[in-house]
This record gives structure tokens, sequence and C-alpha cells, in this order.
């Protein structure tokens, strides 16, 4: 990874996501045209570093993030997961959706892959849990959403340093 530290990687993956998806609206102001047909792709740029998140799938869906350092790709993380079959109200959807966004929002420096280990809404209706192991250099983890204790949504994901 040259010339950029962990340390410079962590700050600019929370930059990153907050910016895009997490930043709610679906991350419409990170929307770029996708380079894939049927995906979806958000960008965020800052100096030499690019962040990219392109994926397929809206209830249930998979895809990729990654990060380019002066055009060369450096870390990355797949992931794949969404709604239970246990979730059939397009409108709570919605809401737990924004809920999501506001977990992601807040991911802490040691674990800047996803969300915090756990977050639960106002109400104490929503709880977020999120189980990584690894580092940034190299991880993998689950993110659950429970409603009234009722998992609701559910998302694996892994990745780490390119070598």
């Amino acid at each position: 990874m040259p010339s950029l530290s962990l340390s410079d990687l962590v700050d600019f993956l929370l930059e990153a996501k907050a910016a895009t998806y997490a930043a709610g609206g679906g991350g419409s102001a990170a929307v770029v045209d996708p380079l894939l047909q049927n995906s979806h792709q958000l960008e965020f740029h800052s100096g030499s570093l690019l962040y990219r998140d392109i994926y397929f799938g809206e209830a249930f869906f998979a895809g990729q993030e990654t990060v380019y350092s002066d055009r060369s790709a450096i870390w990355s993380m797949c992931y794949a997961g969404g709604w239970t079959g246990r979730l059939s109200d397009p409108e709570l959807r919605g809401g737990l959706g924004a809920f999501l966004q506001s977990a992601l929002r807040e991911a802490p420096p040691g674990i800047p892959f996803r969300g915090p280990y756990r977050f639960e809404s106002v109400d104490g209706k929503n709880l977020y849990i999120n189980t990584p192991s690894g580092s940034v250099e190299r991880f993998a983890g689950v993110e659950q959403i429970f409603r009234e204790d009722i998992l609701v949504y559910e998302l694996n994901y892994c990745g780490g340093l390119l070598k």
C-alpha cells in the first residue's frame, strides 16, 4: 500500500462510507452511472483515493466495495445479504433501511467495514448487531437487525488489503 498508512485508509473508509449509502436517500448524492449492467454504483473521491461500491439487488443484494489509490485497487470488501422473509411490509422495510443507514454512520475506527458492534433505535424496537473478526487488513463478519427480537435483516461480509 504505497504512501498510504492504515490510519489514513481507515479515515478515508469512514469518510467515504458516511458520504455514500450511509448518507441516506440510498446515497443519492454519490450515485454514478453504473459500470455493470443492472447494478447500482456509488462513488466517493478524495485526493488520489477513490471509493467505489457496486451492488446488485434490493431486498436481497450482493456487492463489492473497492478503494483505489492512484488507480490501483488497494482494499476491498465483498458482501451479500438483505431482508429476511419475515419482513414483508415495504413501509417497515423502508424505515429499517433508514435505521441501517444510521447504524452505518456510527462505524468506529477499529471496525470501519460496516457499523458499530451494537446500535439501538431511540424507541428501542430496532437493534443492530455487528459481529466482526479481524482488522482492516483482513476481516469477516455478520451484521443483523432485529425488530422486537425478530431477525429481519442479515448480511455477511469479508475483505481486506489487496496485495
